[in-house]
């Protein structure tokens, strides 16, 4: 029996952004996720930085799973290539499946979806219902104001350091991928 491939479920923008940077690093993030055999589980969709992810994975030979609920299905926003693409009823199932199928989590850039996904998965690490990592690609320095509002948090006492120290940052891909799962 074939052993499954660690599957590394990605937050990212349903819009490509205003700068060619984001695409760009986006598609050598699923070209180098796939090389190294990750399989990309992620919101399902065809358009903007998710589409743009699920393409360089495909294209580099990975698996490509997506979660997306039925409302999205209809209107058209899903990625017909993929892998696996389970369809949902709502966003709160979409999200647990994804989660339920993750060995790991990183964020790219990306709206209120993205913030939205990223801090669930960072609130259930700091509560203990999961112990999976949590990672974000600072593409171009898009993270930073976001990293010193956690640090600020920190500083005036919302934030433990332990907690701060359960997101996992890194401005290159490979760079990210070698601190997700290596020992501290």
């Amino acid at each position: 029996m074939r052993e499954r491939r660690r599957q590394l479920c990605v937050f990212c923008g349903s819009k490509a952004g205003a700068k060619e940077i984001y695409a760009d690093a986006t598609r050598r993030f699923g070209e180098i996720m796939a090389r190294r055999g990750l399989a990309l589980v992620y919101g399902g969709g065809h358009i903007g930085l998710m589409g743009i992810l699920a393409d360089a994975v495909l294209a580099e030979g990975g698996e490509a799973i997506g979660v997306i609920p039925k409302s999205m299905m209809d209107a058209e926003l899903a990625h017909t290539s993929l892998t696996q693409l389970h369809i949902v009823d709502t966003m709160h199932q979409r999200k647990a499946m994804m989660a339920d199928q993750a060995d790991g989590f990183v964020a790219l850039p990306g709206g209120f979806g993205t913030m939205d996904e990223l801090f669930e998965v960072l609130t259930w690490a700091q509560l203990r219902y999961h112990s999976k990592p949590v990672g974000l690609l600072n593409v171009t320095g898009f993270f930073d104001p976001l990293l010193a509002w956690l640090d600020r948090a920190v500083e005036d006492g919302f934030l433990k350091p332990k907690h701060r120290g359960l997101l996992i940052e890194a401005k290159e891909p490979g760079q990210l991928f070698d601190r997700l799962w290596s020992p501290s």
